[in-house]
């Protein structure tokens, strides 16, 4: 075991180091760990975004503590199996041996090693177990993801029960925010003006952070709405527009149609983001991209069409067991294009030429998409870029809008009006949780008829770019093109500089009647920003609170009295009168 070891590990295990950072702890690791090892907590709660490098600082507190006999052993607890094996790689590399093979059935390993790699429902199983464990050496206890911890009060129990006697205890997560009340364990809570509790972090490294110090890839979200019709179970059909104003019911039915694989919406988002994966391979020649799929019945189709896209066959990864895991490590290790998953590459999962990647999934919680998201930003070289294709959905335009939010766990929730599709993330999390994943077989409320696909726009920054571009004229397939290794600023300066000039006018229209639709649209733009520039709300939240207030179309496909009618209501906001 050697704390130099764990000072030369990459920042960012494994084979992430950000440009110019090689070979030393990152900032932000040395700074938490000079925070730690002056107060020495008996408990501590990391959060840094994924990518940021928490294995590495965790490893480096380890190597500390052990050279100085605080602890004798350690115990690391992971939620997947596939986790305990890649923290046991990365331990190995510092000197510290890990079992991720141990047993509850045989309660014990060998004395080769430092410590033994858990996942939760293991420890669950037996907290007794691991309790003596606990009590027989100086244990540090590593809890990955620590947010895991309250997936039910059974769980949050045994890890109390099972850790309570440790010596010390470092919980890390990169998204310290869980849709429910539940507490997580060994975490502290504090009550702010409003009376409110939220969970209190030791140490935070938000994705802003890391994005301005080039340590995370800057994300292209590119929003594909369109037609949908489906066939409900009383036998009515059922049409609209994805991306437009909805209720909350038919948001979810035209999301899933578009979702559904004998539709058109799905293969031309596949295309489209192949397309994309073709170009980020022009400069880097290793890109692979994922797609994230609700079940394994759509994973499988994806695959199929994929393969008939590229003529190459995709890995597919539909559960945690150890045949996944080994088809993930030779994905990540290799140079295909496309890996098909359901939810075990959602979090924590190191595949760091991940640049492309499509939500294909109806899950919608803050926590899920941001640990989604988490797979795409780890960046190896300084100017990469991630591109994630999205349904337009308002509810994750708002999450990808809110990248950059730092978030506390809240366990006083205050109540919200539970009918707005804006409202704040504990009610968008309660009723997303009202519908459970779909399992193989499952049958769907309704029928899926036809779909098809339309370019929306690009959102980057919470600004969105592309508004009026045709789906399939070449202005989208300029935004599809654009350059895989790009700083984040050239991405704003690039995305600026292939904005539409003109929104195409509509059929009958004079040329000077386009020429005032598009002055009064760039107006409403200009407006959109300063009020956003206000309030702190990002563009696309603005945006589509306008629509939801005015009704109408999104603004590439709105007339010009709606387009003054939205400017009329958000200059009655400005002066307070909503």
């Amino acid at each position: 075991m050697s704390t130099t070891a764990a000072s030369n590990l990459s920042p960012a295990f494994p084979e992430r180091a950000a440009w110019g950072t090689a070979g030393k702890l990152r900032a932000w690791q040395a700074q938490a760990l000079q925070d730690y090892l002056g107060r020495s907590p008996r408990d501590y709660l990391a959060v840094a975004t994924p990518g940021a490098g928490k294995t590495t600082f965790a490893l480096r507190v380890a190597t500390e503590l052990l050279a100085a006999r605080v602890i004798e052993q350690i115990t690391v607890v992971a939620p997947t199996e596939h986790l305990k094996t890649q923290w046991a790689d990365a331990a190995a590399r510092v000197g510290i041996r890990l079992d991720p093979g141990f047993s509850n059935r045989v309660g014990g390993t060998s004395r080769d090693f430092d410590g033994v790699a858990l996942t939760y429902a293991g420890v669950a199983s037996k907290p007794l177990l691991h309790r003596g464990r606990t009590e027989r050496y100086k244990t540090l206890v590593i809890l990955d993801e620590i947010h895991h911890g309250g997936d039910n009060r059974s769980w949050g129990d045994a890890l109390h029960e099972a850790f309570e006697p440790a010596t010390r205890r470092l919980a890390l997560t990169g998204t310290p925010f869980r849709s429910d009340t539940s507490a997580i364990p060994f975490v502290t809570y504090v009550e702010d003006a409003q009376g409110v509790r939220r969970s209190a972090s030791d140490y935070t490294y938000g994705y802003g952070e890391a994005l301005a110090d080039g340590v995370v890839r800057p994300v292209l979200f590119l929003a594909y709405g369109g037609d949908m019709r489906w066939r409900t179970r009383a036998g009515d059909e059922l049409a609209a527009r994805l991306g437009e104003p909805l209720t909350k019911d038919l948001i979810n039915q035209a999301w899933r149609t578009a979702l559904d694989p004998k539709g058109q919406w799905i293969p031309s988002v596949l295309a489209a983001a192949d397309r994309r994966l073709s170009e980020v391979r022009r400069h880097v020649e290793d890109a692979g991209g994922l797609v994230i799929a609700s079940n394994q019945t759509q994973a499988r189709a994806y695959a199929r069409i994929l393969e008939q896209i590229g003529g190459e066959k995709p890995t597919v990864v539909l559960s945690d067991d150890t045949g996944a895991s080994k088809r993930i490590e030779e994905y990540a290790q290799g140079t295909s294009r496309w890996m098909v998953a359901v939810r075990m590459v959602s979090e924590g999962v190191d595949v760091p030429r991940l640049a492309v990647g499509v939500y294909a999934t109806s899950t919608q919680t803050p926590l899920f998409f941001a640990q989604a998201i988490g797979r795409f930003v780890r960046a190896r070289r300084r100017g990469e870029t991630a591109s994630v294709f999205v349904p337009s959905v308002p509810t994750l335009l708002d999450h990808a809008a809110r990248l950059e939010d730092e978030r506390d766990h809240v366990l006083d929730r205050p109540r919200n009006d539970e009918d707005s599709i804006w409202a704040p993330e504990e009610d968008l999390l309660a009723a997303a949780n009202e519908t459970k994943s779909t399992p193989d077989g499952d049958a769907l409320p309704f029928e899926a008829l036809e779909s098809a696909a339309e370019f929306d726009h690009i959102l980057f920054d919470a600004e969105q770019f592309g508004l009026g571009t045709v789906s399939g004229s070449p202005e989208e397939e300029d935004f599809l093109g654009l350059p895989g290794l790009l700083e984040p600023e050239q991405v704003a300066h690039v995305l600026r500089s292939r904005q539409p000039k003109n929104t195409a006018p509509d059929h009958g229209a004079s040329p000077s009647e386009h020429r005032a639709l598009a002055a009064t649209r760039k107006e409403l733009n200009s407006l959109v920003a300063a009020y956003a520039r206000k309030t702190g709300a990002p563009h696309a939240v603005v945006h589509a609170d306008l629509r939801k207030h005015c009704g109408g179309p999104s603004l590439d496909r709105a007339t010009g009295e709606q387009v003054s009618e939205r400017i009329a209501t958000i200059r009655r906001w400005f002066v307070g009168r909503r």
